[in-house]
């Protein structure tokens, strides 16, 4: 991207807030965030094999949520691809609290650097991350939330769709709510046009 982000990436590979993620990760998943992103995902933490590869959203999770993407019109390069967490929580555990807060400035940052019209928040974590510790998802996903700025549409997260399978509400809803996040970007936006 450019060196801002280069910079900050650099930073949030050198962390070591939280002992027992830096001592058990493979590689920080800092994420992706090409030039001009207007849309943004931002998911919970690395699974195993992002872990492995650095990147976010690699698994089967990232498969159906390319699928879902290219069914709505936009193509993952374009997107920015972040999560809550940048290090893998051992056995994939939920990521604890003070964990969230350790974290919790790289992924503003991150935010602030890429500045997307339209943030979608894949999972329970993320959805919490902007709308507070009790929030549940069910009260909450499918519509469009103002955070300090910030235009967010809370969803399931894509493991979730997989879990509960090609005919489970999860998927249906997931499918929905990142065809309504991109109608939000506008027609003038590329992302919105496909």
């Amino acid at each position: 991207m450019n060196a801002p982000w280069e910079a900050l990436a650099a930073a949030v590979r050198a962390c070591v807030s939280c002992s027992e993620l830096a001592a058990s990760r493979t590689l920080v998943v800092v994420g992706e965030a090409p030039p001009g992103a207007r849309l943004a995902l931002v998911g919970e933490a690395p699974g195993a094999q992002e872990d492995a590869a650095g990147r976010p959203f690699v698994g089967r999770a990232g498969a159906l949520l390319d699928t879902l993407l290219a069914e709505v019109g936009v193509q993952r390069a374009d997107v920015a691809v972040l999560n809550v967490l940048k290090c893998r929580p051992p056995s994939n555990r939920v990521p604890r609290p003070a964990e969230v807060a350790n974290c919790r400035p790289w992924l503003e940052q991150q935010l602030d650097l890429v500045a997307p019209r339209v943030t979608v928040a894949l999972g329970l974590s993320a959805t919490r991350w902007f709308l507070g510790r009790t929030t549940t998802l069910g009260a909450v996903r499918g519509r469009l939330h103002e955070v300090s700025g910030r235009q967010v549409v809370p969803t399931y997260h894509p493991s979730a769709a997989l879990r509960f399978g090609p005919e489970g509400a999860p998927l249906a809803a997931l499918r929905g709510d990142l065809g309504y996040a991109v109608t939000l970007l506008g027609p003038s936006d590329p992302l919105a046009a496909g």
